[in-house]
């Protein structure tokens, strides 16, 4: 038995340090929808905790200098975000990714890289979907800029960086995956912590925490000691305890 498991856990593509920026959510979740049926029932993966009832609506506020979004967007005193807001959607590749004026993304370059987002639950929340569909596109310029731009200094970064200077960082994957309904589990001014569930083209849902730091004006993730960009993925057997929110 401890043979078999410490196999598993060598070929566990979760565990590689090599799966460094978002790219490899795409791959890992298609090999949690594998992982899934060779579960016995009893060990599904717990739920998240049910979501609170708390309002999602967003009020522009004034804040400090150290709220205001690097492109103007406006901040908000909300700390809880307890219904999906109503998203506009457009293809990040193949990635059906939220945008709103007042929200984000405020900045897109012309190779299409995403950033500036409100100071807000709402923006925390399209940061962390951002991070995770520009991760998945597998252009190499892009996932550089991701981990130079969009993630929080430190050995994670390094880590990041270092790994798109090499060329060794995860490529796209024909296989897409879509996002299908998100928990924001905690939410100050300055961190957030987002959990988003996913499903690929065939069904198999996962779930992945993105740590969120507001600094300089924009959300960023902060990223593992390895660069892993988000957190431990687990599968899922429903969404129940997430809140239903998904643009296809």
């Amino acid at each position: 038995m401890s043979q078999s498991t410490e196999s598993t856990t060598e070929s566990n593509p979760f565990t590689r340090p090599g799966f460094i920026i978002a790219a490899a959510l795409v791959v890992a979740l298609v090999a949690a929808g594998i992982v899934i049926f060779l579960l016995p029932k009893g060990q599904s993966n717990a739920e998240p905790a049910p979501a609170t009832s708390s309002t999602a609506t967003a009020r522009p506020s004034a804040s400090s200098d150290g709220g205001k979004s690097i492109c103007g967007l406006p901040s908000s005193s909300e700390t809880s975000l307890g219904t999906a807001p109503t998203s506009q959607w457009e293809l990040v590749g193949k990635m059906a990714t939220p945008t709103d004026p007042e929200v984000g993304p405020g900045k897109t370059d012309t190779n299409g890289f995403r950033s500036c987002f409100a100071h807000s639950p709402t923006g925390s929340l399209y940061a962390a979907m951002n991070v995770a569909a520009l991760g998945s596109s597998g252009n190499p310029d892009i996932l550089k800029q991701v981990a130079d731009k969009l993630l929080v200094p430190g050995a994670g970064r390094d880590a990041a960086l270092k790994e798109t200077a090499s060329g060794t960082s995860s490529s796209g994957s024909s296989t897409t995956i879509q996002v299908k309904g998100f928990l924001l589990k905690s939410y100050t001014p300055s961190e957030a912590s987002v959990d988003l569930a996913f499903a690929t083209e065939t069904g198999a849902l996962g779930r992945t925490t993105f740590s969120m730091r507001w600094m300089d004006g924009d959300w960023k993730v902060k990223p593992a000691d390895d660069g892993a960009t988000f957190g431990h993925i687990s599968q899922l057997r429903d969404l129940s305890g997430f809140i239903l929110w998904s643009g296809i």
